[in-house]
């Protein structure tokens, strides 16, 4: 659970240490040290920065987790785990600044990626209708609404979707 800066120092410190290991003809612990450089690789395109951003969401600093995101360059070379994470926060972000289409774009996204449990998987899609309702798509709202029904577990989540079936009985 790294920021990028702190994965760049922590790769230097296996890098010396692995050196440091093969000057003095420690070539077990200088594998170990070239193992563990190429794990912390591996964990920034596969993890990233993705589960320290999550902390910050759910502590409502929008900022720092827009921060960490950010640092992601490639998205699609996240594990399946953390692509839903990172384009449900970046959905929210999106829906935060009114920007509707490219939040659209990130539940539309998330929805394809474990994003947690179903009431999770329910929240995405309760979103995509809302978005759908704004548009005034009717259609796709429905979809997203029948969808979202077999996912809600939560008094909440039910609620939100019997006012989305409301406002649609409207158009």
């Amino acid at each position: 659970m790294y920021n990028n800066k702190g994965r760049y120092a922590l790769m230097a410190v296996f890098i010396a240490a692995a050196l440091v290991c093969l000057y003095y003809e420690h070539y077990q612990l200088a594998a170990l040290a070239a193992f563990l450089f190429g794990f912390t690789i591996w964990s920034h395109f596969r993890h990233s920065s993705v589960l320290m951003a999550s902390k910050h969401f759910k502590n409502n600093e929008f900022g720092k987790a827009q921060l960490l995101l950010d640092e992601v360059r490639s998205p699609e070379r996240l594990a399946k785990s953390r692509r839903g994470y990172y384009e449900f926060m970046k959905g929210n972000m999106a829906l935060k600044e009114e920007e509707w289409d490219k939040a659209e774009y990130h539940f539309q996204l998330a929805s394809r990626f474990p994003v947690g449990g179903k009431t999770q998987k329910g929240y995405v899609l309760i979103h995509l209708a809302n978005l759908a309702l704004r548009k005034k798509d009717k259609e796709r709202a429905e979809a997203y609404v029948k969808l979202a029904k077999e996912l809600a577990e939560t008094a909440r989540s039910k609620d939100i979707i019997v006012k989305i079936e409301k406002e649609l009985n409207r158009l």
